[in-house]
């Protein structure tokens, strides 16, 4: 007899066996940067999250380095909004502002910089707006400025989370020609219209004001499709590649992961951390367990990187477990 439970007679055992294992490397934390001064607003739908002000960031980079984590995601929320988001692309935005002063005090933490104008405009559509039409090509322009000023500010990679087509190229070309070769481009290749985005739209103030985002977005039924976003992204010149929402799309990430060898990120949304936070406040999960199950689900399924909320709780947990239980 083939007996496969010798292989986890016991935890020294399972782990030399073990096929995927979730590093505090892998983990990508998100933050919420606000205009103003002195603010740290909790925000009700994602315990434990936070919108920081710039003058009250550093209290959450240092709880980033202590964690050991060793990138963050910046979501900017101005204090004026139009209808071309031009704080967006303004060197004295609050995004920029904040990725400077990260950079001042914790200079080799990666920064990345999302780019959209969702929540910079008045609308709150991820481009620029004629009637109820979402334009692609008028939009395209706008991103490649911001791209352009949050490299200038320092941040280390871009992530155009916009889902306009061809921004992958504008971008990429706007970049090379400002002297910034080296920045890198993460693209929200495969970004679906989901239902798990309720929380996120609380905390950066980023809900559409009319209609949805269903003619930019994906659709969630299509997987082909959003292999070829993928393929299309990386052909205009994305060095990073992601899926996003993770948990519901794990097959895109396994796909993608199959037909390319560029580095796939993971987001594992607001939506997917609320869930968790609530069932766990209700004691009918171990938070634990569960958040630790997820991110080994979502690197098994191909991703290098997670975005995620969870990020700071798990590169602790991840730390005990190197140091044994019961480790500081």
């Amino acid at each position: 007899m083939n007996r496969l439970r010798r292989l986890r007679v016991n935890e020294t055992m399972r782990r030399l066996v073990r096929e995927t294992r979730v590093d505090r490397s892998d983990l990508v934390y998100p933050m919420f940067v606000a205009e103003g001064e002195n603010i740290k607003n909790p925000i009700s739908a994602m315990p434990g999250i936070y919108q920081y002000s710039v003058d009250r960031i550093d209290e959450e980079i240092r709880r980033v380095e202590d964690a050991g984590v060793s990138a963050v995601l910046l979501f900017g929320i101005p204090a004026h909004k139009d209808e071309v988001g031009s704080e967006a692309y303004s060197d004295e935005g609050v995004t920029q502002r904040a990725i400077r002063r990260i950079k001042e005090i914790a200079p080799k933490l990666l920064v990345i910089a999302d780019i959209c104008l969702c929540e910079y405009t008045s609308h709150g559509h991820c481009g620029l707006v004629c009637g109820e039409e979402i334009l692609n090509d008028e939009t395209l322009p706008l991103l490649a400025k911001m791209a352009v000023s949050m490299a200038r500010a320092g941040a280390d990679v871009v992530a155009p989370s916009d889902m306009m087509d061809g921004r992958v190229a504008v971008i990429r070309e706007a970049l090379d020609a400002e002297g910034f070769k080296n920045t890198m481009i993460m693209a929200y290749s495969a970004k679906f219209a989901s239902g798990f985005y309720g929380p996120f739209r609380e905390a950066a103030h980023s809900a559409p004001g009319f209609g949805d985002r269903k003619t930019y977005q994906m659709d969630p039924a299509n997987r082909r499709e959003a292999v070829r976003e993928c393929l299309t992204d990386i052909g205009e010149g994305a060095d990073v590649i992601m899926v996003k929402p993770a948990l519901a799309y794990l097959d895109i990430v396994r796909e993608a992961a199959d037909r390319t060898d560029c580095p796939i990120a993971a987001y594992n949304v607001s939506g997917e951390y609320s869930m968790v936070k609530a069932a766990a406040a209700n004691g009918w999960i171990d938070e634990r367990k569960v958040v630790m199950e997820i991110l080994c689900g979502i690197k098994r399924a191909g991703a290098k990187i997670i975005i995620t909320y969870h990020a700071l709780d798990a590169a602790r947990w991840l730390r005990e477990e190197e140091w044994g239980n019961g480790g500081a």
